[in-house]
């Protein structure tokens, strides 16, 4: 889709040009631009303030036969979210005109961003890279009619010196973000069509093909294995459960990690129904194991050096007469009993089996556990930031400052050791809420902490930005597939 090229239009025959331009002064290089920002701050509906935008039909003064032109404000202001934004925003609007392509201009590195600080090319091409692949999305596949068609090709000039940093950045953003995509197709997916045998299916599916391993048990094989917890979530369904593994190993691998997603295809709290106004988004209570999937796929294809399995608990929470009661006590696969003090607490049952059976099985260096956990930590952190719980500094960090590039917000959260007793239960080794109605995603954090034995952990709720019920200039509304981006570069970097 996105295509590296020189500046001269010509040479493709690209008919449509988008420009980020500065209120304050100019951050392009090429005349051809600068003539046309010119031409466009004379008029008075556009001075290059942010969200302003002005089309230009230049005629025979340029080689584009249309310029989109975005206001981005003042240019010491402009990040690389900015960046991704205009790609974004500027790839729909073509969209929404008919479109078939466009070429997306890059402003100069040396004019743009701080003055201390300024933005390098080769961040700001993956950036505009990731906007453009991302705005490019349209969930459609439920309309009888597809009104809206994607563009067939992105270009982003680049000079001939840069062209090949810049296209090996591009390549991989591309990559990330096509996963990205496929995550949200999943979370967007209505629950009638992804039961967990379905949904197994699927990812089973999208893996193919691409060195990865691919291993799924059913109830017998979980009851098998004593996974009580996860099976105490799914007996209330008639959709039977299922644990998908994907496991990809490269041959440089430094260090083995695993993503643990919490996939309840539907969550209807079980007996502890929800009400209505808090059901009918609960499709997406997978999030976490399309975003642990998507990631190891992603990784795969990009021959990653790394090695990374994703665990993926899938199961549909219903009340039934067979569905687990209010003060059921389970044995977990860990040893651990845990007494049932609320069933729509399930994710965090499904994911100490989870947990538990993969440390086990692979002995990770590293688990990571992705889930739309608690409501408790949107009403901490928003609908757009990520809670993260870890005891490890440097884990946790390689998260947020993965979260920060990638704009996959994430804030790190406390986990005091002195909340542990609000899960003590008078009947089994721990109950799954806490006694305090009070830091429900701290405890639920804690919760699942008790069941990681040596590997270095943390958990990421993603209760808040995992869905979106307004879209954004590279997001529409519904699945965002938040953690994909996040989780790739967490599993590359090179941080100890």
């Amino acid at each position: 889709m996105i295509e590296i090229i020189s500046l001269e239009g010509e040479e493709k025959n690209i008919r449509t040009l988008a420009a980020p331009i500065s209120q304050d002064r100019d951050i392009h290089e090429d005349p051809i631009i600068l003539s046309l920002a010119e031409r466009a701050k004379k008029m008075p509906e556009f001075s290059g303030k942010k969200e302003e935008e002005i089309i230009l039909y230049p005629g025979n003064e340029s080689p584009f036969e249309r310029a989109l032109l975005i206001g981005m404000g003042k240019a010491d202001d402009i990040s690389c979210e900015d960046l991704r934004a205009f790609s974004g925003k500027a790839v729909r609007k073509c969209v929404e005109m008919g479109l078939d392509h466009a070429a997306l201009a890059a402003p100069s590195p040396e004019k743009t961003g701080p003055e201390n600080a300024r933005l390098a090319d080769i961040d700001m091409a993956a950036a505009m890279a990731q906007g453009a692949v991302l705005g490019n999305h349209i969930f459609d596949r439920y309309k009888e009619k597809k009104e809206k068609k994607p563009l067939g090709s992105v270009f982003l000039p680049a000079s001939p010196q840069n062209a090949g940093a810049m296209k090996k950045a591009v390549q991989r953003a591309e990559i990330v973000c096509k996963g990205t995509l496929l995550a949200r197709e999943w979370v967007s997916m209505p629950s009638n069509d992804k039961k967990p045998a379905e949904l197994a299916k699927i990812m089973a599916r999208a893996a193919r093909g691409k060195n990865i391993k691919v291993t799924e048990l059913t109830g017998t094989g979980l009851a098998e294995r004593g996974m009580n917890a996860l099976l105490a979530v799914a007996k209330g369904s008639r959709s039977g459960p299922r644990m998908l593994v994907m496991e990809y190993r490269h041959e440089k691998a430094r260090r083995h990690v695993a993503l643990i997603g919490k996939g309840v295809t539907f969550d209807s709290g079980g007996v502890n129904l929800k009400p209505t106004g808090s059901l009918e988004d609960m499709k997406t209570d997978m999030s976490g194991a399309a975003a642990a999937a998507a990631a190891v796929i992603s990784l795969a294809e990009l021959d990653a050096p790394v090695h990374a399995t994703a665990v993926l608990p899938l199961v549909e929470n219903m009340p039934s007469g067979q569905a687990t009661r209010p003060g059921d006590i389970v044995k977990s696969f860990s040893g651990k009993t845990v007494e049932i003090l609320n069933t729509d607490a399930e994710g965090r049952l499904i994911l100490i089996d989870a947990m538990s059976w993969a440390e086990k099985e692979y002995a990770p260096d590293v688990i990571i556990d992705i889930a739309t956990l608690t409501g408790a930590c949107v009403v901490a952190l928003g609908e757009k930031i990520a809670g993260v719980f870890s005891h490890d500094d440097a884990l946790a960090d390689a998260i947020v400052e993965a979260g920060e590039k990638n704009h996959e917000p994430c804030w790190r959260m406390p986990l005091p050791g002195f909340y542990k007793d609000l899960l003590k239960s008078d009947l089994a080794d721990i109950q799954n809420i806490s006694s305090s109605k009070w830091g429900g995603a701290i405890t639920a954090a804690l919760f699942l902490n008790a069941f990681v034995k040596k590997a270095r952990w943390a958990h990421i709720d993603i209760a808040g930005p995992a869905s979106a019920k307004k879209g954004h200039p590279y997001c529409g509304a519904g699945g965002t597939g938040f953690g994909v981006r996040l989780l790739c570069d967490v599993a590359e970097g090179k941080w100890e």
